[in-house]
């Protein structure tokens, strides 16, 4: 799959905000930025607006890693733009934080740089020195644990806050919206929602039983609010 599908048009605002339990308009914000007290602000994920409202799949990836920063750092994030701009430029790629080559081997190093150059606060860093080494801060030790990579390509990601769950968002299946084994795990959950038990619903789809247990796991996690 590789790095074909980076630029594949794969979400609405709506749905991608959906799978990422964040409001749209805080989605909107990330990819086209905006105006707030005279002020204007430009976006982060895009490093100009596009007026395209549709998210390519590495657009969604490295929204995932705004979603670790907004959730376990509380930050705005209008405050790491600089950083991912200077990136950018070093990468030559419109995304450089939507592949595995940053956080890397010399990757690593690279992106240290970067964070020192843009002079991003230390609270901020993606990858900090501890003990004469590079280590993950945690958003970005909680954004690379969801992702799957191929060939240094992002090909799949976790949804579900629980890292033994198979539900995953892939570029490929079911219009990258969430499901295991290219099944919707949405649909999985209209059958127990329709009557259906666990075997017969497990037996329909070619799942094991365990599948269809996370199906539903992972929908009604969904259904709990979760602050962006």
């Amino acid at each position: 799959m590789g790095a074909t599908f980076l630029d594949r048009k794969t979400y609405s605002v709506a749905d991608a905000a959906r799978i990422l339990r964040i409001p749209p308009s805080t989605l909107r914000w990330w990819l086209e930025g905006g105006s707030k007290g005279g002020k204007t602000y430009p976006p982060v994920i895009r490093s100009s607006p596009s007026g395209d409202f549709t998210l390519t799949w590495a657009e969604f990836v490295e929204s995932g890693l705004l979603c670790q920063y907004r959730r376990e750092l509380h930050v705005r994030l209008h405050e790491i733009r600089t950083f991912i701009d200077r990136l950018r430029e070093e990468e030559g790629h419109e995304h450089p934080l939507a592949r595995h080559k940053p956080w890397v081997g010399e990757g690593s190093r690279l992106l240290l740089e970067m964070q020192k150059e843009s002079d991003l606060p230390g609270e901020l860093w993606l990858i900090a020195p501890a003990s004469n080494q590079l280590v993950l801060t945690d958003p970005a030790a909680s954004f690379l644990k969801r992702v799957e990579w191929e060939d240094g390509w992002p090909i799949a990601w976790r949804p579900h806050q629980d890292e033994a769950s198979p539900v995953r968002c892939l570029p490929v299946r079911r219009f990258g919206r969430p499901s295991i084994e290219g099944i919707s795990t949405e649909a999985i959950v209209e059958h127990l929602d329709g009557g259906e038990d666990e075997i017969e619903v497990a037996e329909q789809f070619g799942l094991g039983l365990a599948d269809v247990q996370w199906a539903q796991a992972y929908e009604l996690s969904r259904r709990t609010p979760l602050a962006a």
